[in-house]
């Protein structure tokens, strides 16, 4: 049995977070999308993920299945001809895609749209379920060739922080509609009416027969300022907000103006920083609240404060179904079970320069040796800065990469020193870390919510817990004691 509460006739009272790279993977969305919630799949580096997926374990009757529905079989055609024709053996090298550029041939976008669709065909498949997806508004170049893949696939969300994404509405409605789209592209050094401060993406090579859905456009936003202008400025609707507290896990909006740091070196937020919700209220659309939910009575909170429901990210990265690598999360689980896991906010850790949370876990890229040990490398570069170079053409660099090449683009390396390769460090965590020809092996790096070892009490009576478990323990229509929790998931079984 597993009894949900109705809360805003269709609206679900849960999202899944979309955690990434790949945390939030298919099978985690479908689990939560078959208990009648919205699963949300990660797009970030999505590309990257489906061909490492198809180097190691080649195509099973599953992928067959949702291969087999792309409109453009050449393209699934030419990507199993890549990588695909020869399992990788392990302990090696996987072959790395070109990095994105501006420049980039239709075939690394045909690539970006078919890993896109495949994600959300199989986070659909075997059920009549919600499913989104994820995408920063900071990774710009492959965002309308992910949006156009999930579109193809059906995907019911669209979810977008890390930014105010205000062009996204339209670009959606260009893309179901079979149009050419024009998106923004933040460039360093370019005006905004510079040619190479816009991106162009053509749906109509991928079009199939049939009408595509437009998906519901939701903004992840850390402030009502934020979805206030979102709302207003947005050339399309918006159908509602996420709004994620500066204790919820992976990037964080930095505080509203000026700030100090704590004795860790984290952000401290201020008054100007707190959320007035009568004025999302009055914007008339659902909102979901996100950062520190654990329990059942945080729902409760929730829906006092007007929301249609909560965000959960951190309960479901350690579930079983969630993408990270097995040993790496059984580490976390037990560390949470016998003592206490400490997570920090960097300023520095991302080249985003968005604030980002860290495990202090020993032998990932938080261990001060582990960071010291990694050669400098960016290689994967979704999180890359454009620039215009000295000629006027657009280059790309790092404050990940060796500091002297950062330099010589034109970087400051003070800005670099303590800042980490976030997409090496997130690929391994998921569990396809980059070996590199002399056999050092990427680090991962592992980012929760502040309340990482609120997750102890899904553990208590066992060793492991599944996505259904978080969603009885955080639904208010079921009542469950501390020490009841693996009964409720025998229950819920039968």
């Amino acid at each position: 049995m597993n009894t949900t509460p109705s809360h805003a006739g269709n609206t679900p009272w849960l999202i899944q977070g979309g955690m990434g790279i790949a945390i939030s993977n298919w099978r985690l969305a479908r689990a939560v999308s078959s208990a009648g919630q919205l699963g949300v799949v990660s797009g970030t580096a999505i590309d990257s993920v489906f061909v490492r997926r198809l180097q190691d374990h080649g195509v099973d009757d599953a992928l067959r299945s949702v291969l087999d529905r792309f409109p453009v079989q050449s393209i699934v055609d030419d990507a199993l001809r890549r990588f695909a024709a020869v399992r990788r053996v392990a302990g090696t090298p996987y072959r790395n895609l070109a990095m994105l550029t501006d420049r980039s041939p239709r075939r690394a976008l045909d690539l970006v749209v078919l890993s896109s669709f495949v994600e959300v065909a199989l986070a659909k498949a075997g059920h009549g379920g919600l499913i989104g997806i994820n995408l920063l508004t900071k990774v710009q170049i492959p965002t309308a060739a992910s949006l156009c893949g999930a579109i193809l696939a059906g995907v019911d969300y669209v979810m977008m922080g890390a930014g105010v994404p205000t062009h996204i509405p339209g670009v959606l409605d260009d893309l179901c509609h079979g149009r050419r789209t024009t998106l923004p592209f933040s460039v360093t050094g370019a005006t905004s009416d510079n040619p190479a401060s816009s991106l162009a993406f053509d749906p109509e090579p991928y079009l199939p027969a049939a009408a595509l859905k437009r998906p519901n456009f939701v903004g992840i936003v850390s402030s009502h300022v934020l979805a206030t202008a979102l709302f207003k400025r947005s050339n399309g609707p918006v159908d509602g907000f996420v709004v994620e507290r500066p204790n919820a896990g992976g990037h964080n909006a930095p505080p509203r103006g000026s700030f100090s740091l704590d004795e860790h070196g984290g952000p401290v937020y201020g008054p100007r920083d707190e959320v007035d919700f009568g004025v999302l209220r009055e914007l008339g659309v659902p909102f979901w609240i996100g950062g520190g939910v654990t329990s059942s009575s945080d729902v409760r909170d929730a829906w006092g404060l007007g929301a249609a429901g909560v965000q959960v990210g951190t309960m479901f990265a350690y579930c079983s179904e969630s993408g990270m690598e097995p040993d790496l999360r059984r580490r976390v689980l037990d560390d949470v079970a016998r003592d206490r896991v400490e997570v920090t906010t960097s300023t520095t850790a991302s080249s985003t320069g968005y604030p980002f949370k860290v495990v202090e876990l020993p032998g990932t890229v938080s261990d001060p040796a582990t960071f010291a040990s990694r050669p400098r490398r960016c290689d994967l570069g979704y999180l890359r800065e454009a620039y215009l170079d000295d000629d006027g053409s657009t280059a790309y660099r790092c404050a990940a990469e060796p500091l002297n090449i950062y330099e010589r683009k034109g970087g400051h390396p003070e800005d670099g020193l303590a800042t980490t390769c976030l997409c090496n460090g997130l690929m391994a965590t998921c569990g396809l870390a980059q070996v590199r020809a002399n056999g050092y092996v990427e680090p991962p790096i592992v980012t929760s919510g502040d309340s990482i070892n609120d997750i102890a009490i899904m553990l208590r009576g066992r060793d492991d817990y599944s996505a259904l478990d978080v969603i009885d323990w955080l639904n208010p229509a079921i009542t469950v004691t501390p020490g009841a929790v693996a009964d409720v998931a025998a229950t819920s079984a039968s």
